[in-house]
């Protein structure tokens, strides 16, 4: 019988895990697994908690935040990482193709499929989605100082930034990559997306031991509707705004110190970061059907 801990984080997403719990009571093979359920009580509190378990699986039932919380404290530990997404993006578990219905979710647990993925460092941070600088950071912190959770409110935050945004020069060097020249944003993605199917990386795997680096040059206001379009139904990758790179490392350069976001959780840095990719670092639980397309 296999042990698994639920690490619930009780206020992520702004939703009440109350359904959650009742799916997993409720849908969950007890003839197979041994629950134990921990809430969270502060922030850092998942990943200590992922950290000191003897579970055989560790599930975040959170959003972004939680789930790489979790996932940081079982890197290299042979410990599974499953997901009940519960949060404003979910970006891990949407690439993954975990479902947002927690009844379903939970199904993928019984599947028992596990999968190794790669784990991404920036200046030795590890993050499992997409780091980014420029416009998407300051609308990440401005997310994370507002009170209100959701895509409504995150699109709000990033029109008020747009109007206000200058964009700035990036140096980026890698392997036979050597760039420079301004940006609105760059992402590094190791999944394809920041989170509710915006695919800006639409290319990325996270079993391929690459880093995608997705520059976006400057644009109109009048463009907006396009490159929105171009996201939301992953063809990012063929507006003439964006520019690709891929490599296993990579140093980055900005001009302008400020915000910087490790899958959505927004950090103040300077201005040089040094990116790697650890291939195979995490075990996953994910759904049978997705075994090998991640």
């Amino acid at each position: 019988m296999q042990s698994i801990d639920f690490i619930v984080n009780p206020i992520s997403g702004g939703k009440d895990k109350s359904q959650v719990l009742a799916a997993i009571a409720r849908h969950l093979d007890l003839q197979r697994c041994h629950p134990t359920i921990l809430f969270t009580q502060r922030p850092g509190h998942a990943f200590e908690l992922a950290q000191d378990s003897r579970a055989n699986i560790v599930v975040a039932v959170g959003g972004d935040g939680t789930v790489s919380e979790v996932a940081r404290g079982l890197v290299g530990s042979g410990k599974a990482l499953g997901i009940i997404p519960c949060g404003s993006g979910d970006g891990l578990a949407l690439h993954l193709g975990i479902s947002r219905s927690p009844e379903r979710a939970v199904k993928t647990i019984n599947e028992g499929c596990v999968a190794a993925v790669d784990v991404a460092y920036l200046n030795e941070k590890p993050f499992f989605c997409t780091a980014g600088f420029g416009l998407d950071a300051d609308v990440s912190m401005d997310f994370a100082r507002s009170s209100k959770r959701g895509l409504a409110n995150y699109i709000g935050l990033a029109w008020e930034q747009w109007k206000q945004h200058p964009g700035q020069r990036y140096t980026i060097e890698g392997g036979s990559v050597k760039w420079s020249g301004p940006a609105v944003f760059v992402t590094v993605a190791n999944a394809n997306q920041w989170g509710n199917q915006a695919r800006i990386a639409p290319m990325a795997s996270l079993q391929d031991g690459l880093l995608d680096v997705v520059v976006v040059s400057p644009f109109q206001t009048l463009e907006i509707p396009d490159l929105a379009t171009r996201l939301m139904t992953g063809r990012a990758n063929t507006s003439r705004h964006f520019l690709h790179f891929s490599g296993s490392e990579f140093h980055l350069h900005r001009e302008h110190s400020g915000a910087f976001h490790l899958d959505g959780d927004p950090f103040d840095g300077e201005t040089d970061f040094d990116l790697r990719v650890q291939p195979a670092a995490l075990k996953v639980v994910v759904p049978a059907a997705k075994s090998n397309k991640i």
